[in-house]
């Protein structure tokens, strides 16, 4: 896992050294979001949606990112107005504070600390939790967000839905699990996927300025607080009160609704010319204090 850290430290430290560099042009952080959610991110969800092992007893780990989405967006609705934030800052919020980044730091996360047993349950949360709801309505939130005051019709939002290409992956993947991929298929798609991880990172760190964060601590209460603390903290009362499920099951579900801000999200609501400040603002700061915060959680359920 202090591999993993590192990765992320490093990427982060690098793409602001980058862009105080002043040796990258300005729409550098622009090129590396979309050759990452047109190659690396669907890449991913084709390989690891086709290899996935469904098990009804993970229900419950599936659903819970859907959930926790549909909160995040409650409660950035209902509370967001009240702190001056218009439609695009609301729509970052909730795709940031809605999105947990379970791949790239709950994946490794998940198998330090609850070993293989757990990544599986991690995995599950991930796949079909995470990315399906960055896929459809988080996509939606975004596509509708960017309309500006005039909402499109429904038939354009499912259109945005329908041609993103992680989406398209998501449903190759499935249509083709019946068959096996050649090595040379998997191979490639875990070429293109590799560099997902780096380059977001590095595309947050050149995004990143610090300048306007007393001006923002108030979005960003909202949407960290949520993530980092009432989330976990709902799954933690609510898992309680579902009868016979695994303590392992329990703890992998827990430790990746812990996780900070997804990538993903940000790089998502950047496509869309939403709030991209707050939205980077969300993940450079989130995924730093989820190292301490997470683990802190799977102590707390323990």
């Amino acid at each position: 896992m202090v591999t993993v850290l590192s990765l992320l430290g490093v990427c982060l430290v690098l793409g602001a050294l980058a862009r105080r560099s002043g040796r990258f042009p300005q729409q550098t952080a622009a090129v590396l979001n979309t050759f990452v959610l047109f190659i690396c991110l669907p890449a991913l969800v084709l390989g690891a949606v086709h290899r996935l092992e469904f098990q009804p007893s993970l229900l419950v780990a599936a659903v819970t990112p859907w959930l926790l989405f549909l909160g995040a967006w409650g409660l950035c609705q209902a509370v967001g107005p009240r702190l001056g934030l218009g439609r695009a800052s609301i729509a970052s919020l909730v795709l940031t504070a809605g999105l947990g980044n379970t791949a790239f730091v709950g994946l490794p996360m998940a198998e330090a600390l609850l070993g293989q047993e757990g990544l599986a349950v991690a995995v599950v949360v991930d796949q079909l939790g995470s990315f399906l709801v960055l896929a459809t309505l988080a996509t939606f939130v975004a596509a509708r967000a960017a309309s500006g005051e005039t909402p499109p019709d429904l038939a354009t939002l499912l259109r945005k839905v329908v041609v993103f290409p992680p989406f398209v992956a998501l449903v190759l993947a499935l249509v083709l699990r019946p068959w096996a991929f050649p090595d040379w298929a998997e191979a490639l798609l875990g070429r293109l996927s590799a560099p997902l991880t780096p380059l977001t990172l590095f595309s947050v760190g050149f995004q990143l300025q610090l300048r306007g964060l007393r001006s923002r601590l108030g979005a960003l209460g909202l949407g960290l607080g949520y993530k980092l603390a009432l989330a976990p903290a709902l799954v933690l009362w609510g898992m309680w009160w579902v009868p016979g499920m695994a303590p392992i099951v329990r703890e992998a579900t827990l430790l990746q609704s812990a996780m900070a801000p997804m990538v993903s999200g940000a790089i998502l609501a950047s496509e869309h010319d939403l709030d991209v400040e707050i939205a980077v603002l969300m993940v450079g700061l989130g995924i730093p204090l989820s190292f301490a915060t997470a683990p802190l959680w799977l102590w707390l359920a323990r």
